[in-house]
This record gives C-alpha cells, structure tokens and sequence, in this order.
C-alpha cells in the first residue's frame, strides 16, 4: 500500500490516478494514526520550504513520520519541495528541515544561466545517472522529466546521489539516503518515465 500525505501541498489526485491505472493500492492520510500504518510514503510538494515545514508540525503528522522513517525504516519518497525539506535547510527559508539527509537546499546562481527567463527552471530536462538503484530501473535519460523549480538540492555526501542535471551547473535530480528517496522533478506529470519511477517505488 502506497500511502500519500496530504499536508496541503502537491497535486495528489495526480498520484491516486497513476497507481490506479498501474492496479497499485493507494490511500491518502492526512492523520498521523494513518500514517503510522503506511508501508511506503510519498510526500508530494508544491510550495514553499517553510510553508510546507509549518504545515508538517502544525497539522500534528511531524511526529508520526519521524517515527516511521527514522525509526520504523519506511521507505519514504519525497518529491519536488517534498524533497528539499528532506534537508537541514534552505537558502528560501528560515526555518530548519526535516535533517533526514545530510543536505542544504540552495538558489540556482543566476550568473551561470544563460536561458531567459533564468529562473524557476521550468519545463522538461534530461538527466544522468550517478549510480545503480531499483528506483531507476528502465527510465530513459533523454526523455527526461518535468521541472519546475528555483532551489536545488545539495548533498553533503555524494554516495547520496542518484542522478544528475545541468541547468547553468550540474546539481542532484534524485537521491537516496537508506530507506529515503527524493526527487527534484514531477513524476506525476512526466509521461512514462514518471509513471516508470513511481511503479519502481512501489516495487522496492
């Protein structure tokens, strides 16, 4: 069962509808009973970094997915602004990340961007893999994903890499840190390789 925290932020129904059409058990949780229960989890993000922190401890599921990722080791997925809170912190907010990934969170350098308008970087972008992962398992480089973002995530520790890009400068795309996973792109709106990933996760 894949379990999808709703805290307000990400286009979840995105997510029911793939795994329905791939015959993979969904739910939505929203409450932190249920998502002491989940076998797997994806924290979808659309938003800001504080934003999305607030709305984690303000809505009292905090608690309940440090616990199940921390101590429990379920798999956990988090993608676009999901992934950047996986980090200590951000150069777009004040407040601390979720520290579950030995990571900062930083602004693309504009200096280095030759494409108009700079940023966000917006639209489909191809990428490399930095190693082997079940996560990665039939996804074509040249088809690329969706982007749509304007902070980067930056690993401490590069065996946490996954996959790469080049927007201006080369930065990580995708990551892996034990039973955590995390993605810069939409899966959700990235045509077959995003539905590809999503079954990967759901087959780790």
């Amino acid at each position: 069962m894949i379990t999808i925290v709703d805290y307000g932020s990400g286009n979840i129904e995105a997510f029911v509808n793939i795994y329905k059409r791939l015959n993979i058990p969904c739910e939505i949780a929203s409450t932190p009973e249920q998502i002491l229960k989940a076998e797997k989890l994806i924290l979808p993000g659309v938003g800001a970094f504080d934003e999305t922190m607030r709305i984690l401890k303000d809505s009292g599921i905090l608690n309940a997915l440090n616990k199940q990722v921390l101590e429990n080791k379920t798999p956990v997925i988090g993608i676009c602004v999901g992934m950047q809170i996986l980090s200590k912190r951000s150069d777009e907010g004040q407040l601390k990340g979720l520290g579950w990934v030995d990571a900062e969170v930083k602004k693309f350098d504009t200096a280095k961007l030759i494409q108009k308008p700079h940023l966000p970087h917006m639209g489909w972008n191809t990428f490399q893999h930095e190693k082997n992962n079940p996560l990665l398992k039939g996804l074509n480089p040249e088809k690329g994903f969706y982007f749509l973002h304007t902070y980067y995530f930056s690993c401490n520790n590069q065996e946490d890499v996954l996959t790469s890009t080049v927007y201006g400068e080369r930065y990580t795309s995708a990551i892996n840190h034990e039973n955590i996973y995390g993605v810069q792109f939409h899966p959700e709106k990235s045509h077959s390789n995003g539905v590809q990933l999503l079954k990967n996760f759901a087959n780790l």
